[in-house]
């Protein structure tokens, strides 16, 4: 999977081949301000693509070719980046839709294990200095969203690593608001009783 410090994705340069993994883009006669804006945006947020694909499909092979073929349809479609809104919530929309493509296709495919050293964490803060009991707790979180039902994934990773807001992720899943927000809560309920089994199971409110 991407990992930072990886090289950034970029156009191929018209009449030279591309590389091996880099997706293939067809050159441009002239370069226009919203493909830069494009190509730079995927670059940020290509890493927490990655994990949250990652986590929907189980491998990270599929992980790379679904965030691939993502990069390839927003680029098909660069010439609506100007009317989007929100660029990054447009990109996780169509990563979302190309893992769902994976999903359908998935009966061709041996599903692999979940690899447990090559997986980002499911936060947008990661400390450095991790101890050996945050370790384990992060080993009990990867198998707890694991086993979070498919709609209370997708929601929670993409709030969490694509950090959107509960209406754009209604609008990415067609869901109303209200349905986004209960599967948040639940989601973060069952996560909760796997990290802290004694603590509190009191709601938190999702605003």
């Amino acid at each position: 999977m991407a990992k930072p410090g990886a090289p950034p994705i970029s156009r191929p340069i018209a009449g030279s081949d591309p590389a091996p993994d880099a997706p293939v883009v067809p050159p441009e006669p002239a370069d226009r301000p919203s493909d830069d804006t494009l190509v730079a945006t995927f670059n940020q947020v290509r890493d927490e693509l990655v994990s949250t694909l990652l986590y929907l499909l189980g491998n990270a092979d599929d992980a790379q070719d679904a965030a691939q073929e993502a990069f390839l349809k927003c680029w098909r479609a660069r010439s609506s980046v100007p009317d989007v809104q929100n660029l990054r919530a447009w990109i996780f929309r169509v990563g979302l839709n190309a893992a769902k493509d994976f999903q359908r296709s998935a009966w061709n495919r041996k599903s692999r294990p979940l690899p447990e050293d090559d997986v980002m964490l499911p936060t947008r803060d990661e400390a450095p200095g991790r101890g050996a009991e945050d370790q384990e707790a992060l080993d009990r979180l990867r198998q707890a969203i694991a086993q979070l039902r498919q709609d209370e994934k997708e929601v929670f990773l993409l709030r969490q690593n694509g950090d959107l807001t509960y209406e754009q992720i209604a609008e990415i899943r067609s869901a109303p608001v209200g349905t986004v927000k209960t599967q948040m809560r639940t989601a973060l309920i069952k996560l909760r009783k796997v990290l802290n089994p004694a603590g509190a199971t009191e709601e938190e409110p999702c605003s």
